[in-house]
């Protein structure tokens, strides 16, 4: 827990880590800090545009492992995890609701937000087509009807990999 004018660890991690990974050729796309089977573990997820492989985690995993020793500011005992994104990349910037418009994704809002729809209560979830991120909302369409989600009310939002369009895809 953070107190007033404090970063959490994450976040903390994060500012320290973007300049460092973005000189070596990579994005920082995420930062988590979290409790995994009773052990504390700071997960730090990367890409580049030709995709990340296992030497490329390693590589940052020992940059960023020694940057972390000497700013010393995580007082818990943690294991460090570097990897790529996955299928199921995060979504954070706008630059990221642009970059993947076209793509299916899953949007989570703080609380509910109010939808266009006449006495609707509003909703906190969206799957649909991501229309990208135009006047500080992500657009998102879903069955045909596009809802705007302000970008400061979304908790977290990710890329959903649709296998089914895999076995519709004709090569």
């Amino acid at each position: 827990m953070t107190g007033i004018g404090e970063q959490s660890i994450a976040e903390r991690a994060r500012s320290l880590l973007e300049p460092v990974v973005a000189r070596d050729g990579f994005e920082l796309v995420d930062v988590e800090w979290l409790r995994l089977a009773g052990r504390w573990t700071l997960r730090v997820y990367i890409d580049k545009p030709d995709g990340v492989h296992v030497d490329d985690c390693q590589s940052v995993s020992r940059t960023i492992e020694a940057m972390l020793d000497v700013e010393d500011f995580i007082e818990q005992a943690y294991d460090l995890e570097v990897s790529s994104p996955g299928l199921d990349r995060p979504l954070r910037k706008p630059q990221d609701f642009e970059r993947y418009a076209g793509q299916r994704v899953h949007v989570k809002s703080y609380g509910p937000v109010a939808d266009t729809a006449p006495g609707s209560p509003g909703r906190k979830h969206w799957t649909g087509v991501l229309g990208g991120f135009k006047d500080g909302a992500v657009e998102i369409d879903v069955d045909g009807v596009v809802h705007r989600v302000p970008h400061d009310q979304i908790a977290k939002a990710h890329l959903e990999y649709d296998a089914g369009a895999d076995l519709r895809r004709k090569d």
